[in-house]
């Protein structure tokens, strides 16, 4: 028994310090039931209000931020699509804005043929019928010529006839000569 005295010692010696080790550290630290819980419910306090006046404002605005931030995202996605579609639209239209000049200046070009050659064809049918008016006018000019000579001529062969005869023809005589001679000149 001896033997296990020391041992017996030991082991409570051992509880003795594990014991006085639980309590004595909490005294030893100055640890009190008290104190700790006082400390939790200040702590409790100070977490409610930061929460409450620092922690969900400051939460809320980085949602509203986050929520502007989607926003505006999604907002430049639409609008770089409805560019997108702005710059197909425009590009149509300067399409058919090429094609329908294209067909203006091919209209514009076949027009101003059509009239280039009607113009011409009315410069060829004016310029026949200013020909064909002075060809009349020369054949006018020409027919008044030949009945003046012819004209002239009867009245020279009147003269002449009248010398020869040596006697002064009546003026009735004088218009039968001229009559003659215009007949005999024209061939009637």
């Amino acid at each position: 028994m001896l033997a296990m005295l020391p041992s017996l010692l030991a082991a409570a010696e051992t509880q003795a310090v594990e014991h006085a080790a639980s309590v004595g550290l909490a005294e030893q630290f100055g640890l009190s039931v008290n104190y700790v819980a006082m400390q939790v419910v200040s702590f409790a306090i100070l977490a409610f209000v930061l929460y409450r006046w620092g922690i969900r404002p400051v939460l809320a605005t980085m949602d509203e931020r986050q929520h502007k931030i989607e926003s505006g995202l999604k907002y430049a996605e639409e609008m770089k699509a409805k560019l997108e579609q702005a710059n197909q639209h425009s590009e149509e239209i300067l399409r058919k804005a090429s094609t329908e000049a294209q067909s203006i200046v091919t209209d514009a070009r076949k027009t101003a043929k059509e009239l280039a050659d009607r113009q011409t064809q009315d410069t060829a049918a004016q310029t026949a019928a200013m020909l064909a008016k002075a060809q009349q006018a020369i054949e006018l000019e020409h027919a008044k010529m030949v009945a003046e000579v012819r004209s002239e001529i009867a009245r020279l062969v009147t003269l002449t006839a009248g010398k020869v005869l040596t006697k002064e023809l009546t003026a009735d005589e004088k218009s039968r000569y001229t009559q003659a001679a215009t007949r005999e000149l024209t061939g009637v």
